[in-house]
C-alpha cells in the first residue's frame, strides 16, 4: 500500500511539473516574440536616413505653406439673373435652351466685380453657348463641355478685371431644353 500511495503523489507532483513547464514554454516563447519584435524596430529606426538640417527647415516651411493653402474661404454662390435664354436651330426647327446659371467665388470683392461686369458675363456666355450644336448639348458630356467652356469664359473676364480668375465653378443649377 504504501508504494502505491507513493506511486500516486509522484504522479501528482509529475503532472503539476508538467503544467509548470508548459506555462514556462509559453512566457518563454512570448518573450522571443517580443524581444524579436523589438528589435526589428530598432533595427529600422537605426537605418533610417534623416534629411540634413537645411532640407528640415525647408520641409518644415513646405508644411506650413500647405496648411495655409489648405484653409479655405466659405463658398460663395452668386445667381446670374435673369436665365439665359438661347435659340437653337435644328432640323429645320427653332429649338430652345434656358440656362439658368449660378458662379462660386470664395470672396467678397470676386462677387461685387462679377456684379459689376454681369453685362459683359452674360454676353460671353450666350457667345459661347450659341456655338454649340443642339444635339451636342443634350448629351450629359455637352452639357459638361458647356459648363467648363462656360468657367473658361468667366475666369478669362475675370483675369482681365481683376486679374485673378476668382471663380472657382459655374453651376448650371437648372437647364431645359425643348
Amino acid at each position: 500500500m504504501a508504494d502505491e500511495e507513493e506511486a500516486e503523489a509522484a504522479e501528482e507532483e509529475g503532472g503539476g511539473g508538467g503544467k509548470k513547464k508548459i506555462i514556462i514554454l509559453i512566457v518563454i516563447g512570448l518573450l522571443l516574440v517580443l524581444l524579436s519584435v523589438g528589435g526589428t524596430v530598432a533595427v529600422l529606426t537605426m537605418f533610417k536616413e534623416e534629411p540634413p538640417p537645411e532640407e528640415l527647415a525647408e520641409g518644415e516651411e513646405a508644411a506650413e505653406e500647405e496648411e495655409a493653402e489648405e484653409v479655405k474661404l466659405p463658398a460663395i454662390y452668386f445667381p446670374l439673373n435673369p436665365p439665359i435664354l438661347l435659340t437653337y436651330p435644328d432640323k429645320g426647327r427653332q429649338r430652345y435652351a434656358q440656362i439658368e446659371i449660378t458662379l462660386m467665388a470664395r470672396s467678397d470683392t470676386v462677387v461685387a466685380e462679377i456684379e459689376l461686369h454681369s453685362s459683359r458675363i452674360r454676353n460671353d456666355l450666350i457667345l459661347a453657348f450659341s456655338g454649340m450644336e443642339y444635339a451636342e448639348i443634350q448629351t450629359p458630356e455637352g452639357k459638361e463641355l458647356m459648363r467648363q467652356q462656360a468657367l473658361i469664359v468667366v475666369q478669362d473676364i475675370m483675369t482681365e478685371e481683376i486679374d485673378e480668375p476668382g471663380i472657382e465653378q459655374v453651376l448650371f443649377t437648372n437647364l431645359v431644353m425643348q
